[in-house]
């Protein structure tokens, strides 16, 4: 099968350091090439595929200090994929709504994943107008904003990660993690005071954008002096694994309607168990009692910390490796592409 696959350009692909989004489209492309497909990765020039590689821009928008306009180079690639569409079998975008009016001008059947929170009013107005655009969401939650609303979904398809590259770790350095983004629905403030009320050290491993920095300066950097805390900054994924596999715990205190939360399938990758607060996708993705607990306020996630020694780190990984490894999310992927191929009606 010919297919494209677009992907934001904000980080390259795989990224260096933080980027879900790309993470995702790196897995997916080099695992269908392996499969035989014969893909074209539509992405920032400094990106390392299997597949060929057509790029607007020669290096991703965030690390690039002279990039003050990201909305000119993504009009650039939706122009590059378009214009070729006849040469696809199927075109999958991953750039959220962008790419909605240039696939309605193509015969070639194209789908869209959103990675994105849809719960904004401007979101619900736009998919009411594209309601005829094959969509894929990446947990069930994220949906849920937009019932009422007949779209043409496609299927929900959980992320994957290569389990080969998450070796199950020993909780060794008996820390708690969290590992993300410095911003305050992420709520790093939370997980620092569970970590200190636990009596149990906490490392941070985290990015922090321009638009954070104010949040992270005023709120965050004064309750990092606790010696039980340890700010280690953006970690890239050769630290990953470690960090996360020698954790007796990962931290998700998110406040947000997390659409998926890559890193807890990272973590459970690893045998470490997750404590995660409510929202979003989160309990689609931990089973309680089994591969972590789900917890809302301080004192909660607390006594959840205190009872990580009952969760069977063989069976966060078991379960990584059944829902949530790289061949089963583009086995799904395969499934819907099958499905647009035949022109089968959408929900």
């Amino acid at each position: 099968m010919r297919i494209a696959q677009v992907a934001p350009l904000y980080e390259r692909v795989p990224p260096m350091l933080y980027g879900g989004t790309e993470r995702v489209v790196y897995h997916l492309v080099e695992e269908q090439v392996r499969r035989g497909h014969e893909v074209t990765l539509f992405a920032s020039g400094d990106s390392r595929s299997s597949a060929d590689v057509v790029a607007p821009i020669p290096r991703a928008l965030r690390l690039d200090l002279e990039a003050n306009d990201t909305l000119a180079p993504h009009v650039v690639l939706m122009s590059q994929v378009f214009e070729q569409a006849e040469e696809f079998d199927l075109i999958h975008c991953h750039i959220d709504y962008l790419a909605f009016p240039f696939s309605r001008l193509v015969p070639t059947p194209t789908v869209h994943t959103l990675h994105g929170r849809l719960d904004m009013p401007q979101v619900r107005m736009l998919l009411r107008h594209f309601d005829d655009v094959p969509l894929v969401s990446i947990s069930d939650a994220q949906r849920r904003p937009l019932d009422g609303l007949k779209l043409a979904w496609a299927g929900t398809v959980y992320h994957g990660v290569p389990m080969e590259e998450y070796p199950v770790g020993t909780a060794r350095g008996g820390y708690l993690a969290f590992l993300g983004r410095m911003s305050p629905e992420k709520r790093p403030d939370l997980a620092i005071a569970a970590a200190k009320q636990a009596g149990v050290p906490l490392r941070i491993a985290a990015k922090v954008d321009p638009v954070d920095r104010p949040y992270f300066e005023h709120e965050i950097e004064p309750l990092l002096a606790d010696p039980l805390v340890e700010f280690i900054g953006e970690i890239g994924e050769a630290d990953k694994s470690s960090f996360l596999g020698d954790a007796i715990g990962l931290l998700f205190p998110i406040d947000w309607p997390e659409p998926f939360g890559l890193v807890m399938i990272e973590a459970l990758a690893c045998g470490t168990p997750v404590i995660a607060r409510p929202f979003g996708s989160v309990p689609e993705v931990i089973t309680p009692g089994r591969t972590g607990f789900i917890a809302d306020s301080v004192d909660e996630i607390v006594a959840a910390v205190r009872h990580l020694d009952r969760i069977d780190r063989a069976a966060c990984r078991q379960e990584a490796q059944a829902r949530f490894s790289v061949t089963r999310m583009v086995d799904d992927y395969d499934t819907i592409y099958e499905k647009l191929e035949a022109g089968a009606p959408l929900a």
